[in-house]
Order: C-alpha cells, then sequence, then structure tokens
C-alpha cells in the first residue's frame, strides 16, 4: 500500500528555522492568541493535529495538560521528539489517526495546517471520533478572505495615501503549489488548498460541528519611518492576516 505523505516533509529544515525567529508571526501573534483561547489546564488531554516539529505541543504542555502531537511527516516528528520529551509524537495523517481511541481527547488543535490537508471532509470526521462529546476543536487558518494564495496582495492608492488589499477571487476552490524559495533555481515546493468561509462552515456541519467562537488575529509587526508608515500600520490593524475557529461536538 502507498505510504501517504506530505509535501512539508521536505522543507522540514527550513521551517524549523523559520520558527526559531522570536519575531515571527507563530510567537508573536498565534501562540500568545491561541494560549489565551485555549486556557488549558492539567486535567486537559490535547492531540496537536499536524504539530509539525512541535512548537505548539511544547508550549501547551507547559500548562501541565497531556499532550500528544501527531504529523504525517516523519522529518518533522523526528525533529520533534529531539525537541524534548514533554509531549508524545505518532507519525500519522490527519485523516486516519489509528492511535487514538474514540472520545480521547478534550481538545484537538490545529494550527497552520489544515489548508495543507486535501481532505478536510475525513480530517473533521475522524476529530469527531477522538474528541470527548463536551471536547472543542480549535482551528488556526491563514484567513481564507484575505489571504488567498496567487489570487491576493497589497496595493496602495497614493491619491487617497490608502494601503489596501486586493482580492481577485474568492469563492472558487483552488489546489495551490507554493515555491517555498522562489528566488532560487530548484525551490522545494508546497501544497496548499484553498476554501472559503461557507467551505469549511459546510464541512464541520457535515460532519457533526458547531462554530462556537470565531476570532480574527493582526499582525503585530509596524512599518519604519517613510511617507507610507501610516497607511500601512493602519492597514495591518484593519486588514486580519489569520482566523481562529473553535467548533464543538452537536449534542
Amino acid at each position: 500500500m502507498k505510504k501517504e505523505t506530505t509535501s512539508w516533509g521536505g522543507v522540514a529544515e527550513w521551517y524549523s528555522g523559520y520558527l526559531k525567529d522570536s519575531d515571527s508571526y507563530q510567537a508573536k501573534v498565534i501562540l500568545p492568541n491561541l494560549m489565551r483561547m485555549l486556557g488549558l489546564t492539567a486535567p486537559d488531554q490535547v492531540l496537536d493535529l499536524a504539530c509539525g516539529e512541535g512548537f505548539f505541543a511544547r508550549e501547551f504542555a507547559k500548562t501541565g495538560a497531556k499532550v500528544l502531537g501527531a504529523d504525517i511527516a516523519p522529518e518533522l516528528i523526528k525533529k520533534a521528539k529531539a525537541a524534548g520529551d514533554l509531549v508524545i509524537y505518532k507519525e500519522a495523517a490527519a485523516h486516519k489517526l489509528a492511535f487514538a481511541k474514540n472520545n480521547e481527547f478534550t481538545t484537538v488543535a490545529c494550527v497552520l495546517a489544515l489548508q495543507n490537508m486535501e481532505d478536510i471532509k475525513a480530517v473533521f470526521k475522524e476529530v469527531r471520533r477522538v474528541l470527548t462529546k463536551d471536547g472543542r476543536f480549535v482551528l488556526v487558518l491563514n484567513h481564507p478572505a484575505f489571504r488567498v494564495l496567487k489570487r491576493s496582495s497589497w496595493g496602495f492608492d497614493e491619491k487617497e495615501n490608502v494601503q489596501y488589499r486586493r482580492i481577485d477571487g474568492y469563492l472558487s476552490q483552488a489546489k495551490i503549489t507554493v515555491d517555498m524559495h522562489p528566488s532560487k533555481k530548484t525551490s522545494k515546493q508546497t501544497i496548499s488548498y484553498h476554501r472559503s468561509l461557507q467551505d469549511f462552515a459546510k464541512a464541520l456541519s457535515g460532519e457533526g460541528f458547531a462554530i462556537t467562537r470565531l476570532e480574527e488575529w493582526t499582525s503585530h509587526k509596524v512599518s519604519g519611518k517613510g511617507p507610507r508608515q501610516k497607511a500601512e500600520d493602519t492597514a495591518r490593524k484593519e486588514i486580519p492576516l489569520f482566523m481562529a475557529l473553535e467548533v464543538r461536538p452537536l449534542l
């Protein structure tokens, strides 16, 4: 039987290096907001789905919660295990969590990974299986309405002195190949899938979930001094980069 793979295994070294940047979006925007949103405590049983090299899983474990991280990429799981023993790690696809029992986890988190998964309905079905009946599933995404790969960009209106977000497509689903280092001739590539908000809502509802909370998170970065500084900083605080959803099983 053909082994399932992910395009992210090939960029494991680059991704691990990126996460060491203390000024990354993961460190300065996603982590503090996610920890506030989750409010984890020792009794929680947490699954970090598509955990990568364990950046978030390790932070979850510091709360005293019991944490298990799962990822399909052996390269990333190897790095996660080498980073410490606070978390148990399993190599597994998000839609085939054979190691997990029914109703095992009080919290499932999936951070910036669902957009790299092809069959989200199968993923949601499996999450529903492993989640307790009163548990929660928290997803963090690149904002699907404002960060549409190859169909969105920043623009600047010189007359009005306004920075704006241009969206050239949104409702149509798309499979996108991304060059991780476009300036290099032999750039590694990853695969992402664009879906609209209604695509996520319909898929979640179809697998028995209700959206109970939605948050939108903006950039922490600021522009250097210059004629566009105010406009750029205003746009950063008006147009969110990330969206977080909390969903719970319908009783």
